[in-house]
């Protein structure tokens, strides 16, 4: 964690393992000493799966975000991850064995309207990771991208709240009004209706954690398939491009409706059947 101070919840849900079968440690993968200083901990810097899951959001138009912003999104989705990646790499290659995990998206297979930002650290990512995947085999090395869709966090809700109180300054009253009064409620119902929760997503990587033959790419959501395959379906882009508008533009109240139909149809045990990366 960046800051142990906020340990308590964690070490609560461990129970008697903290301590034991597991210890925390600082660790801020922005930080190329603070990595180095991590993985030297660990007893003989021994570090059999590695699950790269530190990563922040921005959503909103492109005119109203700096420069900075958009830099910090890449130091920690992108560069920390390579980071990572890199002090523990070269010992796996000497073991002749380990499995590398991404907490990726389905944002790194699929851009999302004002996600532009969010989405371009994810499909770097995945391009990354993708070509490295392919020299690690030869080492005896799995290298696994987990892919969720919308997932209920409080860090989510909480960038929804504060964006939607937002003024964009730079940005024209059309784009912040096609991106408070269309995108966001369209995003709240997606999420309502299609999220996962963080404990959906950990019982995914621990299924993909204990294959026989991990996957390389893991879609944690399979009703995000269909949205995926479509755009591999045209390799013009045209089809998944207008599809997208259509569906925001054109037929919100319709998505609308469609959502809260599939909030009823995904309740349940029907929702439990979605939880697989098989």
């Amino acid at each position: 964690m960046r800051d142990l101070r906020k340990k308590d919840k964690l070490v609560e849900a461990a129970g008697d393992a903290y301590g034991k079968t597991l210890t925390l440690q600082t660790l801020d993968v922005c930080s190329d000493e603070s990595v180095r200083e991590c993985v030297h901990s660990i007893k003989d810097r021994r570090v059999d799966v590695l699950i790269n899951n530190a990563g922040i959001g921005l959503v909103g138009p492109v005119e109203s975000i700096t420069m900075d912003e958009m830099k910090k999104v890449f130091e920690t989705n992108f560069f920390g991850v390579v980071r990572m990646i890199k002090e523990v790499m070269p010992d796996m290659k000497k073991r002749r064995g380990g499995h590398i995990l991404i907490i990726s998206s389905v944002m790194g297979l699929q851009g999302v309207v004002f996600n532009d930002v969010y989405a371009a650290s994810k499909f770097a990512m995945e391009g990354f990771c993708e070509s490295l995947a392919v020299q690690l085999l030869k080492f005896n090395v799995t290298m696994s991208m987990i892919e969720p869709g919308p997932v209920h966090t409080e860090f989510e809700a909480k960038m929804v709240e504060d964006v939607s109180k937002k003024e964009f300054p730079g940005t024209d009253p059309d784009t912040v009004h096609y991106f408070k009064n269309v995108y966001l409620p369209s995003s709240v119902d997606i999420f309502e209706a299609l999220g996962q929760t963080p404990d959906d997503i950990a019982r995914c990587t621990k299924k993909v954690i204990e294959s026989s033959r991990p996957r390389f790419r893991n879609m944690t959501n399979p009703l995000y398939t269909p949205i995926v395959a479509m755009k591999y379906a045209d390799e013009t882009g045209g089809l998944s491009v207008h599809a997208f508008y259509n569906l925001l533009f054109n037929f919100g109240p319709l998505m609308h409706v469609t959502m809260n139909v599939m909030k009823c149809l995904t309740c349940g045990c029907l929702r439990s059947r979605t939880i697989s990366p098989n």
